[in-house]
């Protein structure tokens, strides 16, 4: 008598049923298994990209102009978002549950609600890239394993496999990008002397001899060794002092954003507590000259002439806190968070006859999240340093010596000209930066602050050019 089983499986009126060992028979329409991987690999693809183009909108445009901590946190948070409609979706709507995604989900959840929540800053940002890249790493080979596993070929696999790939680049960058911070050589051996102002310290570098002092202020995403080619050449006729301010080169950062009035105060009391002697000739670079109008305004007695090279326009309409003149946010917030995976050391620096080692210090800060978090900070103090800056009504008959470079505000220089009855307005070729780190740009530059120097010392007209 046979098995009713085997009945069953040779009837032709009876149900299909499953032997072992064969595959399911083919129903009307395609492979059911063809049928089954579409509505994963849709929700595989969607949920990355639920996580990615957020994430890229809330750090470059909603929070482009933020602190580091909170592009980076609303960014994982997006990631995270993400990752969890992977896991949600693939197990409500597919036969491929993806259970496992809850876990990078919660990781980046985490770590993104952490920083938005504890707002740490640059040090311990930096300390954090000894952590963050391993687990980073580890992290992604994990998901790599499980979506191996969990998902079928052509089931969005590669979607998930992409995601892994820049994961590890991010993780390796990281890593390279702590290491260089740390061992850079080029960024620890501080020249000049860093001084206690008062429960934090500034660096300030002096050197030469004679007087008056000349002291040199940099302009945004500038520091001290900027000045590598001015400085010597000046040292040679007169004292000369480049310093940074709050949150610049060796400087320590400030406890709040600063305006004109606290920079200038911060200024005041470094050269102070250095022993330095005033009345200084001030020589500012860009905003620099805007601080050192905001100087001058303040401390009217230690000022013996200026310099601005090619300064910002301070007498221009009102800059929205954290905007660029066309009101649009800078995004150096997301610039400083990608620092920390070390894009930007990829990224050839400008032309410079800069020496070594100012060369190598300018450029690591420039390229650093410190840096860059300090270029944002002062697009958004602009507004109120070029309002402390307009305070300067005048120089009296102090030596004044205005350069235009190419492109510069020509009107807003003339009106700068006019704060002193000796004043020179100059023109030059040369670019706004190369002022600073070319040599013939540094030539003309020394060429006015030695002018200004020699007018002071003498109490003589400056020749005009």
């Amino acid at each position: 008598m046979s098995h009713p089983g085997a009945l069953m499986r040779n009837d032709p009126q009876g149900p299909a049923a499953p032997v072992a060992g064969r595959s399911p028979a083919p129903v009307a329409g395609g492979d059911r298994r063809g049928v089954r991987s579409a509505p994963v690999r849709r929700i595989v693809v969607l949920s990355l990209l639920t996580g990615l183009v957020p994430a890229g909108v809330l750090a470059v445009v909603v929070f482009g102009g933020a602190r580091e901590h909170v592009v980076t946190g609303s960014a994982l948070l997006a990631f995270a978002v993400g990752w969890a409609m992977l896991a949600v979706w693939s197990i409500r709507r597919s036969e491929q549950p993806q259970r496992w995604a809850f876990v990078p989900a919660a990781a980046m959840g985490v770590a993104g609600a952490g920083l938005l929540l504890l707002a740490p800053d640059d040090r311990a940002l930096t300390a954090a890239g000894w952590v963050w890249p391993p687990v980073l790493l580890a992290l992604a080979v994990w998901i790599a394993l499980r979506a191996r596993r969990s998902l079928s070929a052509g089931s969005g696999r590669w979607a998930v496999y992409a995601v892994v790939v820049i994961m590890i680049a991010a993780s390796l960058g990281g890593l390279a990008e702590t290491v260089a911070l740390a061992a850079d050589p080029r960024t620890q051996a501080m020249p000049g002397t860093a001084y206690d102002i008062g429960g934090r310290r500034l660096h300030l570098d002096c050197t030469g001899s004679g007087s008056p002092t000349v002291v040199l202020q940099s302009g945004q995403g500038e520091m001290s060794s900027t000045w590598g080619l001015i400085a010597p050449a000046v040292a040679g006729t007169t004292r000369v002092c480049a310093y940074d301010r709050a949150g610049q080169g060796w400087s320590e950062d400030a406890p709040q954003l600063q305006d004109g009035w606290a920079a200038a105060a911060d200024l005041h009391a470094l050269l102070a507590r250095a022993g330095e002697h005033g009345p200084y000739v001030l020589v500012g670079h860009s905003i620099g000259g805007a601080h050192a109008m905001a100087f001058a305004a303040r401390y009217p007695d230690d000022v013996a002439g200026m310099v601005e090279l090619d300064s910002s326009d301070p007498y221009q309409a009102a800059v929205a806190p954290g905007a660029t003149d066309s009101g649009a946010p800078p995004p150096f917030g997301a610039l400083a968070s990608l620092s920390r995976l070390g894009i930007l050391h990829l990224v050839p620096a400008g032309e410079s006859d800069l020496p070594e080692p100012s060369a190598g210090s300018a450029d690591a800060f420039a390229a650093s999240p410190r840096g860059l978090r300090n270029y944002r900070d002062d697009f958004a103090t602009m507004p109120a340093l070029f309002t402390d800056a307009q305070a300067l009504t005048t120089l009296g008959s102090k030596p004044l010596v205005v350069l235009t470079a190419a492109s510069g505000p020509e009107a807003a220089h003339d009106r700068m000209a006019a704060l002193s009855t000796n004043s020179s307005h100059r023109h030059t070729d040369e670019t706004h930066a190369g002022l600073l780190v070319t040599e013939t740009g540094a030539e003309v530059s020394v060429r006015a602050i030695d002018d200004v120097v020699q007018a002071a010392r003498t109490a003589t007209a400056l020749p005009q050019e």
